[in-house]
């Protein structure tokens, strides 16, 4: 008996130590103002495909990169050879990376690679040293190596295999970083944190969090989006302690009752705080199916008459039974989904019956229709 109870103090301690079940850390909520990444753009051309490239009768860009790659290399090209070039190794791409936050020169960078013209595969390609240039028109990285292409494609006049797409492939730390973009943490220790969701209810449960494990005035939310935090000065370690402490933060996140529905998919996402007052749904379906048949009609043998043709059609109309099914009031988001469940409802069902309910005011919530 007594280690049983001992058991069940310290399962009670346990549950009682553990953070909510929603808890979400600052740092999956929020994030810190500059404190980015940044995308960088380039075109290269990839070689050494088995006849896969661009065909360079149609791709004059391709053409023309391959004749401004061959004089950087100081090697002539006359016009008779730049009009009878057929090279079908060789394909345009574009080099497409994300510059992370405080990257130095050295860091490396996995980069995308895509095909710009008439490629069929990029598979076995390497590219070619590529420059990659931010908005600002400067290169911040250079991109070169050997392609990881996921998909395949085989085939001959007749017929074609494919898996996935061959067109696209990636480097992994294909690029090495040349110029770091200058950021820097404010030495003052002001901190600016934009939640990725806007709410107040989140943002004011932020600052609440960071004042009571902080002290009072560390924080202060601006808008439902903007929460200012100010270093304590009694604060031991250096700013990005500080951050790390911050960011490791559990809260309590909040957002809107929502239902959103894709019309196309017949996809639907329903909130927890969603709710429905007191309404009565009835669902049936009418199946009508119309069917054609041809029959022959031949006169006897030496009678006269003619080969009559004569077309059939039969309609068979089912009509399935109506459920009423009603939901109380307040009932949460599983009551709902097994209330629905019973009636057979399919998800296109689901669809016009939860814009019905919108309709007749009784969703207490948002419903979104993509």
């Amino acid at each position: 008996m007594k280690r049983l109870f001992i058991a069940l103090f310290t399962l009670v301690l346990a549950l009682l130590s553990c953070p909510p079940a929603q808890a979400t850390r600052i740092k999956d909520l929020a994030s810190l103002e500059g404190v980015r990444e940044n995308q960088l753009l380039g075109y290269g051309l990839v070689i050494g495909l088995n006849g896969t490239g661009d065909d360079i009768k149609k791709s004059v860009f391709t053409k023309q990169a391959i004749a401004n790659m061959v004089k950087r290399m100081g090697m002539g090209l006359t016009a008779d050879v730049f009009r009878q070039m057929k090279t079908k190794n060789v394909a345009a791409v574009m080099v497409t990376a994300q510059l992370p936050a405080f990257a130095r020169p050295g860091t490396t960078i996995d980069i995308l690679v895509s095909s710009v013209g008439d490629a069929s595969s990029l598979s076995g390609g390497t590219l070619l040293m590529t420059p990659l240039k931010g908005p600002d028109g400067n290169t911040y990285a250079v991109a070169q190596g050997p392609l990881a292409v996921g998909g395949i494609a085989f085939g001959g006049k007749a017929a074609k295999a494919q898996k996935n797409f061959p067109t696209a492939g990636r480097i992994t730390g294909g690029a090495l970083v040349e110029r770091a973009v200058g950021y820097e943490l404010p030495a003052s220790g002001e901190l600016l944190y934009q939640l990725r969701e806007t709410d107040f209810t989140t943002a004011a449960r932020m600052t609440e969090a960071i004042n009571s494990q902080f002290g009072d005035g560390t924080a202060r939310s601006l808008d439902s989006r903007s929460v200012r935090v100010q270093k304590p000065a009694s604060y031991p370690g250096e700013l990005v302690s500080f951050v790390a402490d911050l960011e490791n933060i559990d809260i309590q996140a909040d957002g809107p009752a929502r239902i959103v529905v894709n019309e196309r998919t017949g996809t639907i996402v329903m909130g927890q705080d969603v709710r429905i007052s007191t309404v009565a749904v009835s669902h049936g379906n009418l199946n009508l199916v119309i069917s054609e048949s041809i029959e022959v009609s031949q006169p006897n043998p030496l009678a006269a008459g003619t080969t009559v043709v004569a077309p059939t059609t039969t309609i068979n109309a089912v009509e399935e039974e109506g459920n009423l099914v009603v939901l109380e009031m307040g009932v949460n988001i599983s009551e709902i989904a097994k209330a629905l469940n019973a009636i057979g409802a399919t998800p296109r069902d689901l669809i016009a019956i939860f814009q019905a309910i919108k309709a007749a005011g009784a969703l207490q919530g948002e419903l979104v229709i993509l």
